[in-house]
């Protein structure tokens, strides 16, 4: 494949898009990048544009083909992908960007005469979380159980309508990247949240494996993504792995066993309080974990993420944490949660007080 001429990113009012493509703008090897979203990035957002120019459009419009035709696309980076129904206004909302607005992308894609390759943002949500899993997941497993959140599902959905654009245009080179969570010095996600919480609710009677991709290195497999050929699709994450209870002391955090069925109303209360905004995709995830197999990705494209310990630990540097909890940061959470949830809080603070931490 040729070095892409005139790339489209899709998304780039949310952090991760503006930057890929504020990059992908830098290379020499990229003549022009567009940069699409239905809302103009503004403060910071337009800084990491660079040299990418904006261009106002709904991926979900059939306008999105007119777009691509006129501009010659030959290179697609699909990044409009949204976690939570919080950032996308409601999960009608999130479902209709997430999944609509990748069928009228792939339509307009699969009508074009100039596009030549295709970059498509997943995630390692699309093999779920259930105590069936297997150890490692590679790229070839298959789904064991549909999951139950709707980020998850929308991911599936995504990539069976990529596997069928790509059936329809075998010209088009097709690159699946399935990141891990992002974390790192200036990650922002519902993650990295639940990490900077005092007290961090934990599964009673589970320790799951977690495992995480560095949000630079992300950055960095993408923007290969784009300018090299690498099609099929590729595990991204940090190797190596935590157990959850590992990640949380090395916060500095303490955590706080919840039995199973205590832990959707835990996420329920903190979703209200405004402190987290867990999805079930996130409650799965802090029951059975998920590791993924990066062999592939290595091989392929020569690049090797920084290990998921490492990454985490840039993740607790850059937000100041790992010193022990302090009463005091106990306080603003009960003052933050609604009159409902003090006495759990209350619970919480005489276990820190008794020594729960370990």
């Amino acid at each position: 494949m040729s070095h892409p001429r005139t790339v489209l990113v899709t998304g780039v009012s949310r952090y991760f898009a503006a930057q890929a493509a504020g990059r992908l703008a830098a290379d020499a090897r990229v003549d022009r990048v567009l940069g699409v979203d239905v809302a103009e990035p503004t403060g910071e957002l337009t800084e990491l544009l660079g040299r990418a120019e904006f261009v106002r459009a709904d991926i979900s419009s059939p306008a999105i083909a007119s777009l691509i035709e006129d501009a010659a696309v030959d290179t697609v980076a699909h990044l409009a992908v949204v976690a939570g129904p919080g950032g996308a206004g409601g999960r009608d909302a999130m479902k209709e960007l997430n999944v609509i607005g990748t069928l009228q992308l792939l339509a307009a894609c699969q009508r074009s005469k100039t596009v030549r390759h295709l970059v498509v943002r997943s995630s390692t949500a699309a093999y779920g979380a259930s105590p069936r899993d297997p150890a490692i997941f590679t790229e070839d497993t298959g789904l064991r159980a549909l999951p139950r959140g709707g980020y998850a599902k929308d991911i599936v959905e995504i990539e069976g309508y990529v596997r069928g654009f790509r059936r329809r245009r075998p010209d088009v080179s097709v690159t699946v990247l399935r990141f891990a969570p992002f974390v790192g010095s200036r990650a922002d996600t519902t993650l990295t949240r639940y990490f900077s919480l005092p007290l961090v609710p934990t599964v009673l009677g589970h320790d799951p494996r977690v495992q995480f991709v560095h949000a630079d290195d992300a950055i960095e497999v993408l923007c290969r993504a784009v300018v090299e050929d690498h099609p099929g699709a590729y595990n991204v994450a940090g190797p190596g792995v935590l157990l959850l209870s590992q990640a949380v002391r090395r916060a500095g955090r303490v955590p706080v066993p919840v039995p199973d069925p205590g832990m959707t109303a835990v996420a329920r209360l903190a979703r209200r309080s405004g402190l987290v905004d867990f999805s079930l995709d996130q409650l799965d995830f802090l029951v059975h974990g998920r590791v993924v197999d990066v062999r592939r990705l290595v091989d392929d494209f020569g690049y090797e993420p920084r290990s998921t310990p490492v990454a985490f630990d840039d993740f607790i540097t850059g937000h100041g944490m790992g010193a022990p909890v302090s009463p005091g940061s106990v306080d603003s959470v009960e003052r933050t949660l609604a009159s409902g949830g003090r006495a759990l809080v209350a619970g919480l603070r005489g276990l820190l007080r008794g020594g729960g931490a370990e």
